[in-house]
């Protein structure tokens, strides 16, 4: 068991944190003010081949291990969560059920575009009554010659309002909610497909959030992922995956928050003495430390277990849950060490609070993660 990295996942770290640090750094509080998407950013985000982390070099990819990929959303995440999540949602489950469930067509006609940043994808499972319940989705695919037609409204998209491909869960057999389910690869500029709301979101600001709406959006029967019936099974995979990208984010947010309190208790003055020399702070510092590190640990953990191909739903419902609830300790402790001034915008702590809270909420909730571990013990 081998806890270093090896001296490409170590580049690969050291490239992606110059880069937020110099790119994103210098604008992150200003894009999560004004909620605006830096496509500036994200054109150059396109030559490090973060939109294709993992996609296969055949296809245009960088073709990196799972940890290399989780390395870069946490180093993003840790400049600018919403920047991390825009990567980690597109690699984790667009890109992914595409290049595993695709057929060798599909393969070739959607996996160079992404790869290489040409669309941004989107996940579309959630809707106004289905959200933990996946099996309530009422978007509908329905054959007709050899098109399918969808009708239906996806709400809390993430990458919804830039995505030029989006993973479409609808039922393809309405009767049957559980085996009835599908998911349709759709291209956003389709008659039919349109933009709906712009969430105004607490956090993740810079991410534009929305809501797709279908009417009528008819593509072909090949862009069918998987079979009919399977948008369940590739649903629940897809899951798994995303959430090392998003706890992989969430330790990037915690690592964010330690760094900004340990800076700031060293500034701060308070009875003639910096603020972090005092017990009191010190131990939040401890605890907050070693939890990220726990976080960390994790997360690569499950990542390791995907790239050596065994099973691996328990570990990323695992570091999903602990990783997520840990960003969450660390910007509280994080705020409290700043007093009065993390509760203004005069810090970055308040952001991170902000950004945090999201990751025990999307790609499934916290207790429903607990709620997956538990099925696993008990099998």
């Amino acid at each position: 068991m081998d806890f270093d990295p090896t001296m490409k996942q170590a580049v690969v770290r050291r490239t992606a944190r110059s880069f937020a640090e110099a790119e994103i750094g210098p604008i992150a509080a200003a894009i999560d003010q004004e909620a605006r998407f830096p496509w500036d950013v994200v054109e150059k985000m396109k030559g490090l081949q973060y939109f294709g982390l993992q996609v296969p070099r055949q296809y245009g990819g960088a073709g990196l291990d799972t940890i290399s990929g989780c390395i870069v959303i946490e180093e993003l995440s840790r400049v600018c969560a919403a920047m991390g999540l825009t990567i980690a949602v597109h690699n984790g489950v667009a890109v992914h059920p595409i290049a595993v469930f695709g057929t060798d067509h599909q393969k070739k006609r959607f996996l160079p575009a992404l790869a290489r940043g040409g669309q941004i994808g989107a996940f579309c499972l959630t809707e106004p009554n289905a959200g933990s319940d996946a099996t309530n989705v009422e978007t509908t695919a329905i054959e007709d010659g050899g098109d399918l037609v969808l009708n239906g409204h996806k709400i809390f998209v993430t990458n919804g309002e830039v995505a030029g491909l989006a993973l479409i869960f609808a039922a393809t057999n309405p009767q049957d909610k559980k085996r009835g389910m599908s998911v349709v690869v759709v291209e956003t500029d389709r008659p039919g497909f349109s933009l709906g709301v712009k969430e105004d979101h607490c956090g993740m600001r810079a991410n534009p959030v929305g809501s797709l709406i279908m009417q009528d959006c008819r593509v072909p029967k090949d862009h069918l992922l998987g079979r009919p019936g399977d948008g369940y099974k590739i649903g629940l995979q897809t899951l798994d995956n995303g959430r090392i990208g998003i706890a992989a984010q969430a330790v990037g947010i915690a690592q964010a928050c330690l760094e900004a309190s340990i800076k700031y208790a060293k500034e701060r003055r308070q009875f003639n003495s910096p603020i972090a020399q005092f017990q009191a702070l010190q131990t939040f510092l401890a605890d907050m430390s070693t939890e990220v590190e726990a976080a960390r640990l994790l997360t690569y953990q499950a990542a390791h277990r995907k790239d050596k191909g065994h099973v691996y739903t328990s570990e990323a419902a695992m570091c999903k849950v602990f990783a997520s609830e840990t960003a969450m300790r660390a910007a509280v402790k994080g705020v409290q060490i700043h007093g009065g001034y993390g509760y203004t915008k005069s810090y970055p702590i308040e952001r991170y609070y902000r950004d945090a809270k999201a990751t025990e909420i999307y790609e499934g909730t916290s207790e429903i993660q607990r709620l997956v571990i538990a099925r696993q013990l008990l099998r």
